[in-house]
């Protein structure tokens, strides 16, 4: 069975879509079998594979709400997608009368779950319906965190929430690890950002930076990863990086 992986941060713009499509990209060139899930009305995983949302006849909205098979759903790209659009919004009111509605992701993930090695579920940025479904379907949570006292204050509110989800849907799922974004090495503030993570999460902070650049912006306007836009780069590298930690983390519970 493969495993899944949220990343989840109720926080927006700290890089989750990001790290979902390179940090799939950089695990797909280490041989394993990647499917990516875009859990986020934004659609801003599926617009990164050069995936039009409004082009699209079926989306997670369907395989969620009308129970759509998951597979009828994914696009082959540089890892294998299943694509989000804006209908994806309503999913949660369409939701909302469902009985086990937290649980319609981990239902529609499992027959594929043998023939991935890892299913990355980009989630929206807060901690809704959508968000609940993602963690209580994963086996762990990559919590992308944007390098700056405001940021580190959220990892508290996920924290509760994970604490329920484990109390009441998904008694396994863990945190697996924190990765600090939008890292700048020059200024005290991201060094200091760093430190505070390091002191209250030990060694659930990955060693692994992604550090500001210019190219994660430009990456998605070609409709590619960075791994593919600018493959010897430090943004590239810096998600090999974090990918061969996610492969020394262990198996998932």
């Amino acid at each position: 069975m493969g495993q899944v992986i949220a990343l989840a941060n109720q926080k927006g713009g700290v890089a989750k879509t990001t790290t979902t499509l390179n940090l799939g990209v950089a695990l797909a060139e280490r041989g394993k079998r990647v499917l990516a899930v875009d859990l986020d009305p934004q659609s801003n995983l599926t617009m990164s594979q050069g995936i039009d949302p409004d082009d699209l006849e079926r989306s997670m909205f369907d395989v969620l709400v009308h129970k759509t098979p998951l597979e009828d759903i994914i696009v082959q790209r540089e890892i294998d997608l299943a694509v989000a659009s804006i209908d994806l919004a309503g999913a949660e009111l369409a939701m909302s009368s469902m009985i086990g509605r937290e649980r319609a992701l981990q239902k529609a993930i499992l027959p594929l779950r043998s023939s991935y090695d890892y299913v990355l579920v980009d989630t929206p940025p807060s901690l809704g319906l959508l968000t609940i479904n993602a963690l209580t379907a994963s086996d762990s949570v990559i919590v992308p965190v944007q390098c700056e006292y405001l940021s580190l204050r959220g990892l508290i509110q996920l924290e509760n929430t994970l604490s329920m989800i484990r109390e009441n849907l998904n008694p396994d799922v863990r945190i697996r690890g924190i990765l600090p974004t939008m890292f700048d090495g020059r200024t005290l503030h991201s060094r200091e950002a760093v430190e505070i993570l390091q002191e209250n999460f030990g060694n659930l902070v990955f060693d692994t930076r992604i550090r500001k650049t210019i190219r994660y912006a430009e990456a998605p306007v070609k409709g590619t990863s960075v791994l593919k836009y600018d493959s010897n780069g430090t943004a590239a590298r810096a998600y090999r990086e974090l990918a061969q930690e996610v492969l020394r983390n262990g198996k998932a519970p």
